[in-house]
């Protein structure tokens, strides 16, 4: 398991930006560690983070799920709801998260729903399956409408910046309620957006650059 972490595998995806997020339905481990069927439809009209892991008990994998753990009420905060998707059943999630660090395991209740994609059919609407049959690192940020509106897809050596993934969805928050405004190069929130105009662009670029 752990040589095909490092692999390499060659494929070319596609982009959902801007179409309806592939609908899914999935056993998931939730975060009082019981077992539900969890869909797409039961978070309609909110922000969605949807991230896709390869395997669980492997080295990057951890890292990234703790991160998002420990980021879930920021994400809140901005109106964002957490998934987590792996080929795993929902038994090994489970066990996963049991298992304390030193024996490799999660060692804590993660507090958002870890998908059981034992199909593979979420990570093939979503297009991230590899060829060597496990997910890449692929986060999807999904608007209230359904729509996907980001998409990061990193090979498996390669751990994300889940602080990045909270500054995208903060972005969208803020042009969703702010009309007429983009966000500019590295914006966070609290800082002057961008007016969507030529006279926008100058008074940005004379004010901030």
């Amino acid at each position: 398991m752990f040589n095909r972490l490092v692999s390499l595998p060659r494929r070319c995806f596609g982009s959902l930006i801007g179409k309806p997020a592939p609908a899914f339905s999935a056993n998931a481990c939730m975060p009082d560690g019981s077992f539900k069927t969890v869909s797409l439809n039961d978070y309609k009209g909110k922000y969605v983070v949807l991230y896709f892991w390869p395997a669980d008990f492997t080295y990057v994998c951890s890292s990234e799920t703790i991160d998002f753990h420990k980021h879930l009420d920021k994400f809140r905060a901005t109106g964002v709801e957490v998934i987590g998707c792996s080929t795993d059943t929902a038994f090994v999630h489970k066990a996963w998260r049991a298992t304390p660090k030193s024996d490799g395991g999660l060692g804590t209740d993660i507090n958002h729903p870890m998908l059981a994609d034992v199909t593979k059919s979420i990570s093939k609407d979503y297009e991230v399956l590899l060829d060597n049959g496990l997910a890449c690192r692929g986060v999807f940020v999904i608007d209230k409408n359904g729509l996907v509106r980001s998409e990061l897809k990193n090979d498996l050596p390669l751990g994300r910046n889940v602080e990045e993934v909270l500054r995208i969805c903060e972005a969208l928050a803020h042009v969703d309620t702010h009309s007429g405004e983009v966000c500019p190069s590295s914006w966070k929130k609290g800082k002057p957006a961008m007016k969507a105009s030529q006279e926008g662009v100058i008074e940005y670029l004379t004010k901030h650059t």
